[in-house]
């Protein structure tokens, strides 16, 4: 197993202590992900060439859907691009509005060096680079004046083909660059918050830039169009955006459900007419928002494009499709699974021989076995309540010198253990668990 270094051990346990799904380290827990591998890396090196990937991944509830998605965010991060992850909602974040998801992007925007949000980092270091470029070309660094003089005509000529599409864009950027110049540290404040799609924006300040208004649903093409030639210009490989929980469509109003596919349409349209370089879209969803008539087929243009043939044997299924599925966990899986976070939590532990005597491979099977069953015998859906308990035992492990764990079949799940959308579904026999 990779070594897992003190910080991506605490970070890893601390989430699977609350029963969430872990920002860092997933490369050590991705069990049942290699067929995927060498497909994904495939995608990434095309869309760092300039390319641009629509990808929609599949699965039941608890068949690991957010892992897969974060797993790519940091395999991404490690390969050198920026990553954005963005929860689709009714209320905050709904898919019509391409204007908010734009906003989420730049909140949400992070590097392997940066965690979110990043974006002003992100402008602050291509204005670093062009004015590079402007020293390199002969300007004396010293000449604050000429220099950036000469760094506003390279952002001029990097932008040249976003301001068609986006004049605003790069006309806020460069009273950015002018106001970080000279100091003006309101002014700069309110023009990134701009840039980064934030409405409400001093009207003063709109003014001196020569813009008007706030970002609107058509505008946010061009901005992401203008976000990405800035990290391309800036060294990066790309952008890999992941719109998380799509499936949440299903349960708005039909009109919102229209506009929102239709948004999604959009989007692909986009992509294909390569208009996004260096942009990766990855969206997640359940079979029925796939499948069934509150989701994608509602709009067969769609539906024909990221439609794809799951009735054979998935042990032939194409990872390199637009649509992948994820089939859950199994027994086997589930077991190693926790084997993996066994020797994550022990590697940095006093405690290490104790939890290795008494955590034993048997046990995890019986862990295994019985929280499956207090789940109806649904595996699937069983990884987070048993990554749960398991950390929970081995953090008495560590922390009680005469603690032994009681046989794996006496442990009891409480109802205060489980969400809000598990109690509602009726019942252990029902619960649904995203992973």
């Amino acid at each position: 197993m990779t070594t897992v270094s003190p910080r991506r051990r605490r970070e890893i346990i601390d989430a699977l202590r609350r029963g969430t799904v872990p920002q860092r380290g997933l490369d050590v827990m991705a069990v049942g992900l290699d067929r995927f591998h060498d497909a994904l890396r495939e995608e990434l090196d095309g869309v760092a060439e300039g390319g641009a990937v629509f990808k929609a991944v599949r699965g039941e509830y608890g068949a690991g859907k957010t892992f897969f998605a974060r797993w790519l965010i940091e395999s991404a991060k490690q390969r050198g691009f920026a990553t954005a992850e963005v929860q689709i909602s009714e209320t905050e974040t709904p898919l019509h509005r391409l204007e908010t998801i734009y906003r989420r992007i730049t909140e949400n925007l992070a590097t392997e060096a940066t965690a979110p949000s990043a974006f002003r980092e992100v402008i602050d270091e291509w204005l670093r680079v062009l004015e590079e470029d402007a020293v390199e070309a002969g300007v004396d660094p010293s000449d604050r004046e000429e220099l950036a003089e000469r760094t506003q005509m390279l952002l001029e000529q990097r932008l040249a083909v976003v301001s068609r599409t986006a004049p605003a864009f790069g006309a806020a950027l460069r009273a950015y660059h002018s106001a970080t110049t000279r100091g003006d540290v309101e002014t700069a404040d309110g023009l990134i918050a701009w840039l980064g799609g934030q409405p409400h924006v001093a009207a003063s300040i709109r003014r001196g830039a020569g813009i008007r208004g706030d970002l609107d649903h058509f505008g946010a093409f061009g901005f992401m169009q203008g976000l990405l030639a800035v990290l391309r210009d800036a060294d990066y490989r790309g952008l890999v955006l992941v719109l998380d929980e799509v499936e949440t469509l299903q349960r708005v109003r039909s009109d919102v459900r229209e506009k929102a596919l239709n948004a999604l349409r959009q989007l692909l349209d986009e992509v294909d007419a390569g208009r996004f370089p260096g942009l990766y879209i990855l969206i997640t969803g359940t079979p029925a928002f796939f499948d069934g008539t509150q989701g994608v087929q509602r709009l067969p243009p769609l539906a024909a494009r990221v439609g794809v043939d799951f009735s054979g044997d998935p042990r032939w299924d194409n990872p390199r499709a637009p649509q992948v599925r994820l089939l859950g966990f199994k027994k086997e899986s589930l077991q190693e699974l926790g084997e993996r976070v066994r020797e994550i939590y022990a590697a940095g532990s006093a405690a290490a021989d104790r939890i290795q005597s008494l955590v034993t491979d048997d046990y995890l099977a019986g862990l295994g076995d019985t929280i499956a069953g207090r789940l109806g015998g649904r595996v699937g859906v069983a990884p987070r309540l048993y990554l749960r308990k398991l950390v929970d035992t081995l953090d008495k492990v560590e922390q009680f010198a005469d603690y032994v764990p009681a046989e794996a079949s006496a442990v009891a799940v409480a109802d205060g253990e489980l969400n809000a959308d598990e109690r509602a579904a009726g019942g252990l026999d029902a619960i649904q668990i995203d992973v």
